[in-house]
């Protein structure tokens, strides 16, 4: 079941999965910081239910941030 939303019928507001999905990210990288980070975006895609934009928008600035 996903834990994000944020598409029509969802109760969270437009990006709350987005950033729900970072800091969950972002505690998993603490957590284990020699886990793959591409295959943990994959994940937090499913989990939060993100668009294919927003996993996108993961691996350009949190997998391979600039």
């Amino acid at each position: 079941m996903a834990e994000g939303g944020g598409g029509p019928g969802s109760l969270s507001p437009h990006g709350e999965s987005l950033r729900k999905a970072m800091r969950w990210l972002d505690e998993r990288a603490r957590e284990a910081p020699g886990l793959d980070k591409l295959k943990l975006v994959s994940e937090a895609a499913a989990r939060f239910d993100l668009s294919p934009l927003e996993e996108e928008f993961l691996i350009g600035n949190w997998v391979r941030p600039r």
